[in-house]
């Protein structure tokens, strides 16, 4: 027999979306086009050349997506700002846009659900990529002045601020993979985007700081647990080396130690990074945070020698792309062995907890940092039987364990502060288009009508218990 698994007082449940993902109103008030609105239009790029145009439509029905949080029990709803919005073609700042925010902001409130706002999930300014994007320094200070901007129109209602999300699939998967926007395919040039984003999250930081010391200040990290095929084999181990490098040192190191790794920096000798380093750089970056999000999905097992038969992870798109990691050439993703979701994705819950460990042991445990897991959620392809139900037990099982390895981490030790999950509602999954589902509200695209599925049924149940009930193993 099992016993409920309580968790902490304190622990927030939330669930989390994106500007471009959800929105729609591309061309409504003022905005303009971000990187995403012209990547979308490139043949090939995104499957069935789906756009963010319409979306969820939720610049038009964020009221009844907060009564939905509400009918949930969401404590805490992670949002982001729209710079296209905000700030079209990177000019003037639209009151219009401010003003869709601050009626968001108004309504969660009033719903008691505590905001939580992102100011980048990747929606830069297409005009701003016109004059070198994130390769260029520039883009750092106009990033500044962009959450100086939205601070000054919700600062007063909104207290808890991310700046960047991800900013590995901002920089590595969409300057040199290009596997998303704004599709370039340079090593280099996805350096110096990774370097100028993380300077501009602490100029940010800084300037947020100043305007309000009383403000909760973070970065969300999308992070994974890097292992090799063969740990006695050096070739594996090196591999393994390279993409935990690659994909979570380069960004935890300069963010709570003020350095790049030096392996890393070996390894990507010659790329230029060096060159975009400026003095000072380091230490802007190094800005004291209150909180770190964790992004997990899955984790990695990697080697020297390729698969017998590997996992397409990609979205089948005709346009071709490339290596993401700027210097792991020769290194070859081996499938473990583990149920897959729609995205081929492997559920590795204990990743989460060693993930969970690991950062607190070696980054925020030694300092005031918060640790939240701020994304986590798994594809399924739902069916929607003739009752209108969505029975979604895979994606109810995900939830469940993965709150399960949290709890396996707080009780480890990790003061985990609170658990988003990804998504609230089927939305643009980037290059994948409309063809994956990972809502815990099925959308219908074609009526915009919301379904709670089972696994928001099963997530409102965890909430209102503030309890879990471990799954039954053989």
């Amino acid at each position: 027999m099992t016993s409920a698994r309580p968790f902490p007082r304190d622990f927030l449940f939330g669930a989390a979306t994106a500007a471009y993902q959800i929105e729609g109103a591309a061309h409504e008030d003022g905005r303009t086009d971000s990187i995403w609105d012209t990547f979308s239009r490139v043949p090939g790029a995104v499957i069935n050349g789906d756009n963010g145009d319409v979306a969820c439509d939720h610049y038009h029905r964020y009221r009844d997506d907060v009564a939905l949080m509400g009918e949930l029990g969401l404590q805490t709803y992670r949002f982001s700002t729209s710079w296209a919005r905000v700030q079209p073609d990177g000019g003037a700042f639209n009151p219009l846009g401010l003003d869709f925010y601050s009626r968001l902001v108004d309504e969660l409130v009033a719903a008691n659900i505590k905001p939580w706002l992102t100011l980048y999930h990747w929606d830069l300014p297409q005009t701003l990529e016109d004059q070198g994007g994130w390769t260029n320094r520039d883009t750092a200070e106009r990033f500044r002045d962009y959450a100086l901007a939205v601070h000054d129109a919700l600062g007063d209602r909104v207290d808890i601020w991310t700046t960047l999300n991800e900013p590995w699939c901002s920089s590595f998967l969409s300057y040199t993979a290009g596997a998303h926007a704004p599709g370039r395919q340079s090593k280099e040039a996805g350096l110096a985007a990774g370097h100028h984003l993380l300077l501009g999250h602490g100029l940010a930081v800084q300037a947020l700081r100043e305007r309000d010391p009383n403000l909760n200040l973070g970065i969300t990290l999308n992070l994974t647990v890097a292992k090799p095929v063969d740990p006695t084999r050096p070739g594996d181990v090196d591999a393994a080396r390279r993409i935990d490098g690659q994909f979570n040192r380069f960004f935890l190191d300069p963010i709570f130690r003020g350095e790049y790794p030096a392996d890393v920096l070996h390894d990507v000798a010659g790329l230029g990074l060096d060159s975009v380093i400026h003095d000072g750089d380091l230490a802007q970056i190094r800005q004291p945070i209150d909180a770190l999000g964790v992004n997990y999905y899955h984790g990695e097992l990697v080697s020297d020698r390729a698969a017998q038969h590997p996992l397409p992870g990609e979205a089948p798109t005709t346009r071709v792309v490339h290596s993401p990691f700027p210097a792991a050439d020769g290194v070859f993703h081996h499938p473990q062995g583990l149920n897959l979701t729609a995205m081929n994705w492997e559920v590795q819950p204990a990743g989460l907890t060693e993930l969970l460990q690991r950062v607190d042991r070696e980054y925020t445990g030694a300092s005031t940092t918060s640790l939240y897991v701020t994304e986590n959620g798994a594809a399924y392809d739902d069916v929607v039987s003739d009752d209108g139900r969505v029975a979604d037990a895979d994606r109810a099982d995900f939830l469940t364990a993965h709150l399960g390895a949290v709890l396996d981490a707080i009780d480890s030790g990790v003061d985990v502060k609170g658990y988003f999950y990804w998504s609230l509602l089927d939305n643009y999954e980037w290059a994948w288009g409309y063809a994956k589902r990972f809502g815990i509200v099925r959308v219908d695209y074609g009526t915009q009508q919301r379904t709670v599925k089972d696994s928001g049924h099963a997530y409102a149940a965890i909430i209102r218990n503030r309890s879990l009930v471990p799954m039954l193993t053989e």
